[in-house]
């Protein structure tokens, strides 16, 4: 079967992503431009730029939108280490048009991730900076995308005792429980660093504790002899009937397939069960994407490849498809 052309970017491109539907997809350049790309027809698979922005003086890394409940927003994170959130306004009788809504920079430290999660009060962003640290901001009013509140502040490492200086930090990952975002379940994500601190690095899920009002560590996604492994990219898998959680971490030894455990031991951390282990990329992955039922994983790195892995009814995963790049 041939493969289609959905859309043409500039040749500037640096980063896509589509929005929670897929009808919407934004691309950041190198000059630090703004893409978003509509389809004309709700059925069509072609899609056109409708709007476009200057978000920064650098070039941009990352596009992350908003949940769809809070509008059509995007956060941009980029190469000078901010992160800024966008959102398509009407403003009176004009048309729609992409209206800075909060930009955050800090000069001693840089922005490597940031996710949105939304807990049972309210929405959350989590923020990955380059000193290793995470900062979790609260959205204060549903309806004003720019008050964001400080809520916690901590750096990925279990215990206090293993606080870290100013480590040197190349990447971050961050991913939220997709399905933890009803009033029953507390919020939580796995996070991880690519850096020279082994403290720092392994993948780590971060609950938060009603009663105290902290974010807790509950489980630890690595071997004993890969703790100190650098981390490329987490993706947490939606859970549609599924007795246990999965979560992928990528690292240069491959991608590995967690199941983590619901029920908490009396120390209050979960289970967790390393169940695969997928290699076939030649190089670092970058991306990974799951589908909406938890059953397939696409990834990409740098090889240029997107693969498609699945498990079957025993467990066992496998490679389902290899996608290779098309010349233009």
């Amino acid at each position: 079967m041939a493969a289609k052309s959905m859309a043409t970017v500039d040749s500037g491109t640096t980063c896509s992503s589509w929005n929670y539907s897929g009808h919407r997809l934004a691309a950041g350049s190198m000059e630090g431009t703004l893409s978003v790309y509509d389809s004309p027809v709700p059925s069509s698979s072609s899609f056109t730029r409708s709007s476009q922005v200057r978000v920064s003086e650098s070039s941009i890394v990352k596009i992350v939108w908003l949940p769809s409940e809070y509008g059509d927003a995007v956060a941009c994170i980029c190469e000078d280490g901010s992160v800024s959130i966008w959102e398509e306004v009407s403003e009176d009788t004009h048309a729609l048009e992409w209206k800075l809504c909060k930009s955050m920079m800090n000069k001693s430290t840089q922005v490597l991730d940031v996710q949105f999660g939304v807990s049972r009060k309210s929405l959350k962003m989590v923020a990955a900076y380059s000193d290793g640290f995470l900062r979790v901001f609260e959205l204060l009013n549903p309806l004003e995308l720019k008050n964001w509140q400080l809520q916690a502040e901590f750096q990925n490492v279990i215990d206090s005792l293993s606080a870290l200086g100013k480590p040197s930090t190349l990447s971050a990952s961050v991913s939220w429980n997709p399905m933890r975002s009803g009033e029953q379940e507390p919020s939580c994500f796995v996070l991880a660093f690519n850096s020279d601190s082994p403290h720092l690095n392994s993948s780590k899920i971060w609950e938060f504790d009603e009663a105290h009002n902290r974010w807790l560590a509950v489980a630890e996604l690595a071997s004993p002899e890969d703790k100190g492994d650098p981390v490329y990219a987490v993706s947490w898998a939606p859970n549609i009937g599924r007795p246990y959680e999965v979560v992928a971490v990528a690292t240069h030894k491959g991608i590995g397939i967690w199941q983590v455990g619901l029920a908490p031991d009396l120390e209050g951390r979960l289970p967790v069960k390393k169940a695969a282990s997928l290699s076939g990329h030649q190089g670092e992955v970058w991306e990974m994407e799951w589908d909406m039922s938890g059953m397939t994983l696409a990834t990409t790195g740098s090889d240029g490849m997107v693969r498609l892995w699945q498990s079957n009814l025993n467990g066992e995963w496998h490679e389902q498809a290899m996608l290779e790049p098309v010349p233009s």
